[in-house]
Order: C-alpha cells, then sequence, then structure tokens
C-alpha cells in the first residue's frame, strides 16, 4: 500500500508539472524573440529621424555607427531624382524581400543564416520609401531561455521529489499500523497469547487495533477458562480413581491383578499431568529438546506386555519386531506410550476377537518408524479418521486417539499416514523425525524408501508371519 501510494502521487505529480512547465517553457521562449525583436526595432526606430532629414552617406553611416555596429544594420535608400541607390551597412535579406516591404510599407521579419532580420520601411523627405534592416542572431532570441528551462526543470523535479516524500511518510503512517497489526496476528497464531497491538495511526486501523487487542483479551480468557474446566474436569476423576485403587488392592496377587494396578496407577499418573498442564498452559505433546527423550524399543515392548494379556483373553495372534535394540526418539516416554495405546485401543475396540495385529519398530539414521497393523475390516475413509474430535460413534470412541498419534508425529517433523497393511486390515505409519526435518516421502504410499544406501530400508509392505 505504500509503495502503490508513492507511485500513485508520483503519476499525478508528473501530470501537473508537465501540464504547466511545457507551456510556460514555451511562452518564456517567445517571451525571449519578443524582448530580441522589440530591441532591433528600438535600433531602426533610432535611424529614422535622421533619415527623414538627410540621405548623405557620410551622416547616415555615423547615425548607423551610433546606433548599432554596421555588421548588424543596414540602411537601403532607393534611388531617387537621379541619385544611385544607397546601401550602408552589411546586407543579409534578400532583394525581394527588401522590395516587398518598400512596397507594402509595414515592416517584416524574414529568416537568413545565423538568426533573422527586421526590416523596417522609413518614408524619406522626398517621398521614396527606404528600409532599415537591423539583423537579430540566435544567440539574441535564445538569450535566458535554456536558464529559464532548468530553473523549470528544478522546480519540477523538486516538486515531484517532495510530493513523492510527502506520500512516502503519510504511507508509513498508513502502512505501519497494518504491519504491527498483521505481526501481532502472526504471534497470536504461533501461541503467543500477550501480543497486542499499539492502537494508533488512521482511524480505521485504529479501530481495528482496538478490536484485535479486544479479541486477544477474549482468546486469552477463553483459553484460561478451558484449561481450569479441564484441571476440574481431571481433578473429579481422582475420587472414581481412588475406588478403583483400593478395589485393585484387594485383588491379592497374580498378573491381572498387577497389571490392574499398575493400569490404575498409571492413569492417576495421567490425571495428576493433566491437572498440572492445564494449571501451567503447557501443551501436553511438545517437541523434546536436545538429549531428551526416551527409548522406543523399551517403551513397545512395555506396552505390548499390558495388551498382550487381554490379546490372550481374546485369542488374537500377535507379533513384535524391530525392538531388539535400544531405539532413541525425540518423543516423551508418556507421550509415545499414550500414542501405541491409542493405537492399540483402536485395535481391540474395533476389530473383532481374534483378530491379529502386529507392531514393528524400523530404525534410520534420520527417522524413526512405528507401525501398528491389523488383520480387521479396515478403515473406509482414512482422512475422516484422521480428523480430529471424529470419532466412531461407538461407545467410548470420542475421535481423539489419532489426534493425538498425528500430533506427537509433527511434534518432531513427522506425519502419520493410515493404509492398508499387509495382515488385510489397516496399517497406521507414524513417522518420528529425528532432526526435526520434513520428511522424505518417495514411491509408494505405504512405503518408505532408503535415503541413502544401507540405510532406512523398505520393508513395511513385506509380509510376515505371525507366531
Amino acid at each position: 500500500m505504500r509503495w502503490a501510494l508513492v507511485k500513485v502521487c508520483l503519476a499525478v505529480t508528473a501530470m501537473v508539472v508537465v501540464a504547466f512547465a511545457v507551456p510556460l517553457g514555451l511562452v518564456v521562449k517567445e517571451m525571449a524573440r519578443d524582448r530580441a525583436f522589440s530591441n532591433a526595432e528600438r535600433r531602426a526606430a533610432a535611424v529614422a529621424p535622421a533619415l527623414s532629414i538627410t540621405t548623405e552617406r557620410d551622416q547616415l553611416e555615423r547615425v548607423v555607427a551610433s546606433a548599432g555596429s554596421d555588421t548588424e544594420m543596414a540602411v537601403h535608400i532607393p534611388a531617387v531624382d537621379g541619385r544611385a541607390a544607397v546601401d550602408i551597412g552589411r546586407r543579409r535579406a534578400a532583394g525581394e524581400d527588401i522590395a516587398t516591404v518598400r512596397k507594402l510599407g509595414r515592416a517584416s521579419t524574414t529568416e537568413v543564416p545565423g538568426g533573422s532580420t527586421l526590416l523596417q520601411p522609413v518614408a524619406l523627405s522626398s517621398g521614396a520609401i527606404a528600409v532599415v534592416e537591423v539583423y537579430v542572431p540566435e544567440s539574441d532570441v535564445s538569450n535566458g531561455v535554456g536558464t529559464a528551462w532548468a530553473v523549470l526543470a528544478a522546480v519540477g523535479v523538486a516538486l515531484v521529489v517532495g510530493s513523492v516524500a510527502v506520500a512516502d511518510r503519510l504511507g508509513v503512517r498508513m502502512v505501519q499500523p497494518a504491519q504491527r497489526l498483521a505481526e501481532g496476528a502472526h504471534d497470536l497464531g504461533e501461541g503467543k497469547l500477550g501480543a497486542r497491538v499499539p492502537e494508533e495511526g488512521p482511524t480505521e486501523l485504529r479501530l481495528a487495533a482496538v478490536a484485535f487487542n479486544s479479541m486477544a483479551d477474549q482468546v486469552v480468557q477463553l483459553l484460561a477458562n478451558e484449561r481450569e474446566l479441564a484441571a476440574d474436569l481431571s481433578h473429579r476423576l481422582r475420587t472414581p480413581l481412588t475406588v478403583l485403587r483400593l478395589n485393585a488392592a484387594s485383588l491379592g496377587e497374580g498378573t491381572a491383578a498387577e497389571q490392574t494396578r499398575e493400569a490404575v496407577a498409571q492413569l492417576e499418573r495421567e490425571v495428576d499431568t493433566i491437572i498440572r498442564t492445564a494449571r501451567e498452559a503447557k501443551p501436553q505433546t511438545a517437541a523434546a529438546g536436545p538429549g531428551a527423550g526416551c527409548d522406543a524399543a523399551e517403551v513397545v515392548r512395555g506396552r505390548m506386555e499390558f495388551w498382550s494379556a487381554l490379546a490372550e483373553d481374546e485369542g488374537r495372534k500377535w507379533r513384535l519386531a524391530g525392538v531388539e535394540r535400544p531405539v532413541r526418539i525425540p518423543v516423551a516416554r508418556a507421550d509415545l506410550a499414550a500414542a501405541l495405546d491409542a493405537l492399540l485401543g483402536n485395535v481391540f475396540r474395533h476389530t473383532p476377537e481374534g483378530t491379529a495385529f502386529a507392531v514393528d519398530v524400523h530404525n534410520g539414521d534420520d527417522a524413526v518408524i512405528v507401525l501398528v497393523s491389523d488383520a480387521g475390516p479396515g478403515i473406509p475413509d482414512p482422512e475422516a479418521a484422521m480428523a480430529r474430535g471424529r470419532g466412531s460413534g461407538a461407545d467410548g470412541s470420542t475421535g481423539l486417539g489419532l489426534d493425538i498419534v498425528r500430533r506427537l508425529a509433527e511434534a518432531t517433523g513427522g506425519d502419520v499416514r493410515i493404509g492398508s497393511s499387509v495382515l488385510g486390515g489397516t496399517e497406521v505409519r507414524i513417522w518420528i523425525q529425528l532432526d526435526g526435518r520434513q520428511p522424505v516421502r518417495r514411491g509408494h504410499r505405504g512405503a518408505v524408501r532408503r535415503r541413502r544406501p544401507g540405510k532406512l530400508v523398505s520393508t513395511f509392505n513385506r509380509p510376515r508371519s505371525l507366531p
């Protein structure tokens, strides 16, 4: 907007300068010409009284010399009463022009090499017509014109530069509030809730700044209310959790009892984490800093030990691969465990009993891929399944599980994709980027090819047998 205003002002001022400077320059040129010929007429008029008195050559030469140089003035006297014609001074005009002036009896100008001549008729005492010729050089006609044009050009340039400077200042006054408004909106969009805009500038932009600040205050208030509500709702879960913990303590010994007590303890820890996160206004899943994270292989083994008991109860075959060695990833242990529980919970919730499933971990130099696949009916609309809050509609389905997984992967620069597994059902691929860069995707949708030879090999569509 700033440069548009400057361009408009430049165009308008340039047109005004041209509209006034060009005619004024022509007037200056015409005035210089009139001045030069007026001087020539005065010099010719100085000779006229002498011609009305005498036509003697010597006397006329003295008069011409006193009126001006004989190279710039000439007197042409026709032959009268037997006297020969007399020409005094240097003649430049053609004889036809002189004869025409003598015949018509009025002054005239004619072009000659190097300038112009003024031919002024003068009546002699004998009744004959003499012609006084005054030479006007081109330098006299254009004397001062160049200087006047230079002054006009300088004034025009100064007007254009001044108008552009004024337009630029006005543009800055208009653009800076708009830029601050855009920067404030960008900061607010990045989560900087303290972003505010100075309420200054033109009336419209000032009103926009007031509206933006009011909106930002409302956003902060709404987020604060949401955090308090999340904390309150989470705190309400403490009572039923206490009952579950007491009941789990009375189950005695055994694998199922131990797993139940462990699940209740983990649930209490998750509730505490939710309450602290809501109170501190921190996101639940964030990118881990250098040196932070967990061993993905250890977390996957731990969660599979938990889900394997339920799998045996339901007669599900399962397979675990790629967890023989440590696999470090920039993700918190609790976040990875929550993502795996969400995916495995979907397998148990949305596939019939007896459906096989598998978990594979693939480790590369710049990325780690976790695959959760099953032999169920599959997901007819993967894009809709990834939409936050769009559950299947069944009891216990909130539509947040896959969104939790997606946010975990995107926090590292990775992504999540849903496709068809080699088991015949659904395959969910979690790409966890190790260096924070965007993943390189090539080839088939369900495969990840190696970035460098001998590194991350495409193995996602390789069939494997279940135990």
